[in-house]
């Protein structure tokens, strides 16, 4: 649950709230250790069991943890595959099946993690035979098991049929994904930004915020725009903003060292990260890979037109609504002449662009209403 590990913890944060208001009591148990802090102030209940050992977090006591509270739950909601915990749940279920009790509904959402980009990338190769093995031995049985899996958009359903032989579940379910309507914009917001990122000074600017991992395209984007910015030197400046501890974030500053428009701010929350929303001209993902994208909603909802691929799987939502510009490839040249015609729009076209993706996300990506059909989702059951 921790903030810096990505969307899936930020995306039980948006809807939880929204699940109580419907009368459905929400527990989380997750594998922290009990004394991390995550400088986050949470409504519900966190177990916290400890931290589990290797990649895969092998950890026995949350299987003991299970055994004794899952009869305590209608539901158990499991986030995420490939790590322990996935089995822990089919464990447990197994174990009070044979006690010939009464167990919970299970329900798995993948958050993108049946992809077929994991297994076919070129820099995956380890990794994908390492996901082939456990699938064949622990996941196609958790998944098959399960009541239902659920998926946050369409195109992520489609594809998870298409990645492992022997993928038989028992129900899937588009139940789509939302994020709750931003704090109003504030000059709060926009103070906190500057001083983040005092080398703004005020300039225009296009932000990157998300994970800065391979994943993402950051290199991409970042040659692209210093190709774009030698052309065209009045273009907005680059702001990159997300942990920097990583190598490759220090491969990326490294690169994008000469070229004084291109800022590095690291992590940005609350007021910081609300104020780089709100005041940016757009807000771009041009990712390999992306099953939702938090942080692309999350810049709608501020009223910011999107730059993302068509390896995000809310592509087509983006398109129908003209809330953004689709890159038909994903390449430096692609990336470089889309920035390249945004460049030309006057401040009223980017301000029509972002009125468009505003209303593409109370149309689509509304957290309230993702709730209400979670919950419907469960009581059919």
């Amino acid at each position: 649950m921790n903030p810096k590990n990505g969307g899936p913890s930020q995306g039980i944060r948006n809807i939880n709230p929204h699940i109580r208001k419907l009368g459905i009591e929400v527990e989380v148990v997750c594998m922290d250790n009990c004394m991390d802090n995550y400088d986050v102030n949470d409504d519900f209940v966190i177990h916290k069991i400890g931290q589990g050992r290797s990649s895969y977090q092998y950890h026995p006591p949350l299987f003991d943890w299970l055994k004794e509270n899952a009869l305590n739950f209608d539901v158990l909601i499991v986030h995420g595959l490939w790590q322990y915990h996935n089995l822990a749940v089919y464990r447990t279920i197994k174990f009070l099946k044979k006690k010939s009790r009464i167990v919970p509904k299970v329900v798995i959402i993948p958050h993108g993690m049946l992809d077929p980009y994991f297994q076919k990338d070129s820099d995956r190769k380890w990794k994908a035979l390492r996901n082939e093995i456990v699938w064949q031995l622990i996941e196609k049985k958790c998944i098959n098991l399960a009541d239902a899996i659920l998926f946050t958009c369409q195109e992520e359903l489609r594809l998870a049929a298409t990645t492992f032989k022997g993928y038989h579940p028992k129900k899937t379910i588009n139940i789509g994904y939302g994020i709750q309507t931003p704090p109003q914009n504030s000059q709060e917001f926009k103070t906190a930004f500057e001083q983040k990122c005092i080398t703004i000074q005020g300039n225009k600017y296009w932000l990157f915020l998300s994970r800065i991992h391979e994943k993402k395209g950051v290199d991409l984007l970042i040659n692209a725009y210093c190709k774009l910015a030698v052309n065209k030197s009045t273009i907005p400046d680059l702001v990159i903003a997300g942990p920097i501890a990583s190598n490759y974030a220090q491969e990326m500053i490294a690169m994008a060292s000469k070229n004084s428009k291109i800022h590095f701010l690291g992590m940005l929350q609350g007021a910081e990260k609300w104020g780089a929303f709100y005041n940016c001209e757009a807000y771009l993902l041009p990712s390999h890979q992306e099953n939702f994208g938090i942080a692309i909603v999350e810049a709608m909802a501020c009223k910011k037109p999107v730059v993302i691929s068509k390896n995000v799987n809310i592509w087509k939502e983006v398109q129908a609504g003209n809330g953004g510009w689709i890159l038909n490839e994903l390449n430096e040249a692609e990336i470089y002449n889309v920035l390249l015609a945004i460049s030309y729009l006057s401040e009223t076209q980017i301000i029509q662009k972002g009125v468009a993706a505003y209303e593409t996300f109370q149309t689509n990506f509304n957290v309230q209403d993702r709730a209400t059909v979670l919950v419907k989702v469960l009581n059919q059951l």
